[in-house]
């Protein structure tokens, strides 16, 4: 049986990666965006909105899994607040949305520490979408919890780029406990997504997890 799939954050690092994933399988995808983008997939069906307009008035097509990839950081966002309305706002409500349209499966990307009760405010914010995303009644609900990102993006992340190019280093320190810091190769996570899903209850992944599918 055909399934339908939903990929908000479709044109980030982890998203883009995660449209040539569930092309293999039995699944449309519906990828969300601001803005159409070239060169996408073949079997995607690209759904152009206006965030904020949407949020107030609209509606989702019939669904059963929704993913959600979208995320920025501070510095780009340029304040908390922009970065939370983002971040937990906007992923909240269109969970919700998709909720409302039939999807019984949820898959999430966070961040490795996310927390709610985190005096920082980047993996408080996190924390809280993890939160309030298992109220929401899903079936299953899969949480994605990566360190460093790996791969080139589209946007200029000039911290970023500082730390991918050190990471090679700092995972070999990296063992143990520490393990689940590591950084982690967007593709991967991007896999790892398409290939995990619950009939029932929440899961949690970390590193291990991402390079064991």
């Amino acid at each position: 049986m055909t399934t339908t799939s939903i990929v908000l954050g479709s044109s980030g690092l982890i998203g883009m990666h995660l449209l040539h994933e569930l092309e293999k399988k039995d699944t449309n995808i519906i990828a969300v965006m601001r803005r159409s983008e070239k060169n996408l997939p073949k079997k995607i069906i690209p759904l152009v909105i206006d965030f904020d307009d949407f949020i107030e008035n609209g509606l989702l097509p019939k669904c059963d899994h929704l993913y959600i990839c979208l995320g920025t950081t501070i510095k780009t966002a340029g304040s908390k607040a922009e970065f939370r309305r983002i971040d937990l706002d906007y992923c909240l409500a269109f969970a919700k949305k998709a909720k409302e349209s039939g999807a019984s499966k949820i898959s999430v990307v966070t961040s490795i520490g996310a927390n709610a009760k985190s005096s920082n405010f980047y993996l408080q914010t996190k924390g809280l979408l993890e939160e309030e995303i298992k109220k929401l009644g899903f079936d299953s609900v899969c949480i994605f919890q990566p360190g460093l990102l790996l791969g080139k993006r589209k946007e200029n992340r000039p911290l970023e780029k500082i730390g991918q190019k050190i990471s090679f280093i700092m995972n070999i320190f990296l063992v143990g406990r520490l393990r689940i810091y590591k950084s982690v190769k967007a593709h991967d996570i991007a896999h790892s997504m398409a290939n995990n899903s619950l009939s029932n209850g929440t899961k949690i992944l970390r590193y291990d997890d991402f390079n064991n599918t």
